[in-house]
């Protein structure tokens, strides 16, 4: 980070050069979005992006943990405390619900990156791999927790669990995306569900103790 993006000022500013190049990436697409589009946007000279971001390439990195950050922050309610069934379930409800507010536009901000940036640019590539590592290390965690609590069979893998989980879920969103119907990512989640819950350490039912 420059200097003068240390400052309050400064961050401010770099701040809103990722917002805007974020905003219209997600209108437009990484190919359709040139410097001179978020400059005009954003308001600020070219001289001010280049004291934030050595070239285009730069800001499309900043683009990446700004979108993943915002996806990040708005599970936390969720996967911060992903500890029970009913947790997951509230989770994948509420990643449908947000879909049924969006009117199914816009896919997954870090996954429709993905396919844009990955085979042309490796450092943007390993970013969104890091990216996609950050979300399914919260999901490894909370089905740990759940083995914890006693709730997963200790036999499960989390890792893996997180994986097909995180796959579910891009796919039921690229479906969404592209069909703009929520149901589409429902139906991956409740599949998804279905396989985590054929892990679940059945309840203990109560019964009267042999002498």
């Amino acid at each position: 980070m420059t200097e003068m993006a240390r400052t309050a000022r400064g961050r401010a500013t770099r701040d809103r050069i990722v917002e805007i190049a974020a905003e219209l990436i997600a209108e437009r697409g990484v190919a359709e979005v040139s410097l001179d589009d978020v400059l005009e946007r954003a308001g600020v000279s070219k001289g001010q992006l280049y004291h934030y971001f050595e070239d285009r390439a730069a800001l499309l990195r900043a683009v990446i943990a700004h979108n993943t950050d915002g996806v990040l922050d708005a599970q936390e309610p969720y996967l911060g405390s992903l500890d029970s069934w009913k947790a997951i379930r509230d989770w994948f409800d509420s990643l449908v619900a947000l879909q049924v507010e969006r009117k199914a536009c816009g896919g997954c901000p870090v996954g429709a990156l993905v396919g844009q940036l990955a085979e042309g640019d490796e450092q943007a590539r390993s970013e969104l791999a890091d990216s996609l590592g950050r979300w399914q290390r919260k999901v490894s965690d909370g089905l740990r927790s759940m083995q914890a609590r006693g709730k997963l069979d200790l036999g499960a893998d989390p890792d893996e669990l997180a994986t097909s989980t995180l796959a579910m879920i891009q796919g039921g969103l690229v479906l969404t995306q592209a069909s703009r119907d929520p149901s589409q990512l429902r139906v991956a989640l409740d599949a998804a569900y279905v396989q985590l819950r054929g892990h679940a350490v059945p309840a203990r039912r109560p019964g009267r103790s042999v002498a």
